[in-house]
């Protein structure tokens, strides 16, 4: 049981180094298709802020995900296919370049793995109903927030000369890369603590308190954060160039309206406990943003298929842990 539980932490933490991977998109697109820094320095700052994040934010989503499905059904075998069907599914979409999320592939693992064992019964309806909600609720805050900063934006510095206003941004998306990376870190890294907690408490390692709260162990924790930021350090580049040049033109002013407009969303989310899709947060502001100044500024060929990519994310990676589960069963792993 010891090797199992050991060999499921290190597979999460391979997740969470493919998350940092796949998402590090998210954090640095903006500020390296608008060339305040280049790839490597964005990369490095990036994924300093994924891992100081842990200073910042209480631990609300990790207890959740531990908690989404029923304690009783958890196995290391419904944990490991679980991760492998949100490996594969990342993978799968960093080759096609499409943004998508690594969240919603992790929660959609964990949960088809869950649903093949012991029915839809298993699953926390009232978490997965949140998560639902925010599958369309966090790009379309994202795009929201995105516009009016920009309006307000162009608004306050509209009569001033193109290079000072990009002279000021320059410098602002530093301190916006360094929100939403922050904001990527504390909601990211969490889900992956979430999966770890669930194995642990399955090998009962780990107890549930009176109050049913589950208390992450530091150890967790940091280990967490460790994998999502050496991740980040390695980039996703073509992710990275769907986002940030694809989608629309930005401009540094863009660009910091964008990122401080999915910060704050991802603020607001992890602040709730709420697991949401980066992906899907920074992109609805990239959107945004760039339908301010005109509609046919969005490129919407690229983002009509990166919203079907976002479709099936969850059944795809509920499909992949699924199948996974079931051939571990049929060769007598334990269920």
């Amino acid at each position: 049981m010891l090797w199992a539980l050991v060999a499921i932490i290190a597979l999460a933490l391979i997740f969470d180094f493919i998350n940092g991977f796949h998402d590090a998109a998210n954090s640095i697109a903006t500020v390296v298709s608008t060339r305040v820094l280049t790839p490597r320095l964005a990369v490095l700052w990036a994924a300093f802020f994924n891992f100081v994040a842990f200073l910042f934010f209480e631990t609300h989503v990790a207890s959740n995900i531990a908690k989404g499905v029923e304690p009783g059904v958890v196995s290391l075998t419904i944990v490991g296919a679980g991760l492998f069907g949100a490996i594969v599914w990342d993978l799968l979409t960093w080759w096609w370049s499409l943004p998508t999320s690594s969240s919603h592939a992790l929660l959609g693992g964990f949960a088809g793995a869950a649903v093949v064992k012991a029915g839809f019964g298993s699953l926390d309806g009232k978490f997965f109903l949140n998560m639902a909600i925010f599958i369309v609720l966090a790009p379309l805050l994202g795009m929201a927030m995105g516009a009016i900063l920009m309006r307000v934006l162009m608004r306050l510095f509209g009569k001033r000369s193109p290079r000072s206003v990009d002279k000021l941004f320059r410098r602002g998306q530093l301190l916006s890369a360094a929100l939403y990376s922050l904001g990527h870190g504390g909601n990211d890294a969490q889900k992956t603590m979430g999966i770890i907690m669930a194995a642990l408490v399955a090998t009962g390692h780990l107890v549930v308190a009176a109050d049913g709260e589950l208390h992450v162990p530091l150890w967790v924790v940091l280990s967490c954060h460790v994998a999502m930021a050496l991740g980040t350090m390695m980039g996703g580049w073509r992710i990275v160039r769907t986002l940030g040049m694809r989608v629309t033109k930005l401009q540094p002013v863009g660009g910091f309206a964008a990122e401080t407009s999915g910060a704050v969303t991802l603020f607001m989310a992890t602040g709730l406990g709420i697991p949401v899709s980066t992906t899907h947060t920074i992109t609805g502001s990239i959107m945004g943003v760039g339908s301010v100044r005109k509609l046919s500024a969005v490129r919407w060929g690229v983002a009509r298929r990166i919203v079907w990519a976002w479709g099936l994310t969850i059944p795809g990676a509920a499909a992949i842990s699924a199948v996974t589960y079931l051939l571990a069963r049929a060769i007598g792993v334990p269920g």
